[in-house]
């Protein structure tokens, strides 16, 4: 089932075609991966998608309803949540205020507001972060801000959670333990859109990849035909990447 759709999606800022006509589609249950260099429109779509700003054209529909140019909270509490590349947590809040906070955005007549301490509590375990519910967000490591991140988008209940550079800053084992639990939220049945650099851990979990540069999708396909394509190694991988 198509979860989500883009057609035509362009943004321009001023003279700056940030966007350019991008067609994107994400089926219910994948993990779709989105990559690119710096400045080739990544996180703009993401931006378009989620409400920040609305495209200058086309259209974007989620779970079959045209969500384009909608405010952040209508998207959020529709059942699309998502993190940023770089964690912006309430640093004053503990991380069981955090989560409230988030939890209260995408409350919803449909998603309940019941039993929301229990919810919390599980979403804090399931992240490792239980043991510091307590303690202010700006104490928490690089990986643990992430890992909140991740707890934040959760406990709005999404259908689709987008993730920016979820795994940027983290060493080797913080890396593997964030495809863990990656796969662990597909499991739970949440659909998985994101934006990666780290090219071995994007290959090794995305079924599909959307590659955009300068603003144009340029390629899209399974991880392996990703790899092997002349525009992408072009304009992103480089040769080094094919032959390491």
């Amino acid at each position: 089932m198509r979860l989500l759709e883009g057609h035509g999606v362009t943004k321009r800022f001023g003279g700056l075609v940030a966007l350019n006509g991008v067609d994107f589609h994400i089926d219910e249950g994948e993990i779709v991966g989105l990559i690119g260099p710096n400045g080739a429109g990544k996180t703009t779509l993401f931006n378009v998608i989620a409400g920040t700003f609305p495209p200058t054209m086309g259209t974007i529909k989620f779970d079959g309803k045209d969500i384009t140019g909608l405010k952040p909270y209508k998207i959020c509490r529709l059942g699309i949540a998502r993190t940023f590349q770089i964690p912006k947590p309430f640093p004053n809040m503990t991380v069981y205020e955090n989560l409230l906070a988030a939890a209260r955005f995408g409350c919803t007549k449909e998603k309940g507001f019941s039993n929301v301490k229990e919810e919390l509590k599980k979403i804090l375990e399931k992240f490792g972060l239980d043991k510091k519910s307590m303690a202010p967000a700006a104490s928490l490591t690089i990986f643990e801000q992430r890992m909140l991140e991740l707890a934040r988008a959760l406990a709005t209940k999404p259908k689709l959670l987008m993730l920016d550079e979820v795994m940027a800053g983290l060493n080797p084992t913080e890396t593997v333990q964030m495809l863990n639990v990656i796969r662990e939220l597909r499991k739970e049945g949440i659909t998985i859109f994101m934006i990666e650099h780290n090219m071995r851990a994007i290959m090794e979990i995305a079924e599909r990849i959307m590659v955009l540069h300068q603003g144009t999708k340029i390629a899209e396909g399974k991880p392996e035909e990703i790899g092997t394509d002349t525009k992408v190694i072009e304009a992103y991988l480089g040769e080094a990447y094919v032959k390491g």
